[in-house]
């Protein structure tokens, strides 16, 4: 959908609301509804949110490790692998 098209009033989305959210999900775009000439929502179909959404948590994920990094609280890859291989011999000796 061009973004020419994708900005419609709240009319527009009552009228045609099935067919709406019907393209939506199919193409994966979003639609801005506007109420008196001001954007007043965003419509997306479910896909595109669920994707938005783990977009948002992998970019909190990777913020919260630059934090803990800044921190001191990281280790370089090496240590962690070490770390890691030394649990797993730990394991196996065990079981």
């Amino acid at each position: 959908m061009k973004l020419s098209e994708s900005v419609k009033p709240i009319t527009y989305f009552k009228a045609h609301a099935s067919e709406v959210l019907e393209k939506l999900n199919q193409d994966g775009n979003s639609m801005v509804i506007t109420q008196n000439g001001e954007a007043k929502a965003v419509v997306m179909g479910i896909r595109e949110y669920e994707r938005l959404k783990d977009g948002v948590s992998l970019m909190q994920l990777v913020a919260q490790g630059e934090r803990s990094i800044r921190e001191g609280q990281g280790r370089s890859l090496g240590e962690g692998f070490e770390e890691l291989w030394e649990k797993i011999d730990r394991e196996e000796d065990e079981g």
